[in-house]
């Protein structure tokens, strides 16, 4: 049997929602699974990966395989890698969730959608890259006392998304370690208050929410002196005609909003304004990627 798993990259820490909303982009890592004599791990496009047991899709097969008192047989797993890895777009999350996902088929879909969320959650530590990974659209989600609570929406279609990515990388963890231990009460009244408008911003027609709805003060002014050249993209994705732009997950990445309806002018924009920008502040340039919203989430299917 043969297992294919496809899985969206994520845009955590949409707007005002740290550490809870995300959403899922038309940008896919891909694994294969078959039994094999012996633990055999690749890379299909030559993208530089953890080949033992180490490999975070190996892991979380095991991790799942050990939920249900299974031992994991020796796997062939060959992976394609598009999601950038350390650059804020769901790369550890896509992994995990192909891992799960392709050991719970192997075994006959033995856990449902809200038990692959809670262990997906376990493994990564929080839930707002797994969710919308697993779910697709936008998701709210809380971990609590073991249990993860998520509630998916559909993004509008009418809406387009353009991932900034830049040449370096940005680790989570110095991304977690330039956060102060405690933040100004308006602070969090300021990101509270938005969040509350997400929903309809992104997912109810009201657009013109979202240059408001976007808005943080508890991570990205202190993320987005450690990014070098983010300043500019922000102010150049607004003169392009974005609604609403913002860190994506703990970075490098920036995510721009825009309507579809203006999308040739705005990504024409973005590549000319960026090509200026290449060599600004250490960054050597930035990779432009053209994404729309993803809606489905995961998928899995048996192909032989």
């Amino acid at each position: 049997m043969k297992i294919k798993v496809s899985v969206p990259a994520t845009s955590a820490n949409v707007g005002p929602g740290f550490d809870a909303v995300g959403l899922a982009v038309t940008l896919y890592n891909t694994a294969t699974f078959e039994e094999s004599d012996a633990l055999d791990i690749s890379s299909a496009d030559g993208t530089r990966i953890p080949r033992g047991e180490t490999n975070l899709i190996y892991r979380s097969a095991r991790t799942l395989f050990e939920r249900v008192g299974k031992k994991l047989p020796p796997l062939k797993i060959v992976q394609t890698n598009p999601i950038p890895m350390a650059r804020g777009l769901g790369s550890s999350s896509a992994c995990i969730i192909a891992g799960l996902l392709g050991a719970n088929r192997m075994l006959g879909d033995v856990l449902n959608t809200q038990e692959l969320l809670t262990l997906a959650t376990a493994i990564e530590g929080h839930p707002d890259n797994v969710a919308p990974a697993l779910l697709g659209g936008l998701t709210a989600s809380v971990f609590e006392d073991g249990q993860v609570y998520s509630v998916k929406r559909a993004v509008d279609a009418s809406l387009c998304f353009a991932a900034v990515v830049p040449d370096y990388k940005l680790l989570t963890e110095a991304a977690r370690a330039a956060l102060p231990a405690q933040v100004p009460h308006r602070d969090a009244v300021y990101n509270l208050a938005r969040a509350t408008l997400l929903p309809a911003a992104f997912c109810g027609g009201m657009h013109e929410l979202i240059p408001i709805a976007t808005g943080d003060r508890l991570h990205q002014p202190y993320r987005i002196p450690l990014m070098p050249g983010s300043k500019e993209v922000f102010d150049l994705a607004r003169r392009c005609g974005a609604l609403g732009v913002y860190v994506s997950g703990a970075g490098s990445t920036v995510m721009a909003v825009a309507e579809r309806s203006d999308a040739d002018a705005f990504y024409a924009g973005l590549e000319e304004g960026l090509a200026a920008l290449e060599g600004l502040d250490g960054c050597e340039g930035f990779t432009l990627l053209r994404l729309d919203a993803d809606n489905d989430g995961a998928a899995v299917e048996t192909i032989a």
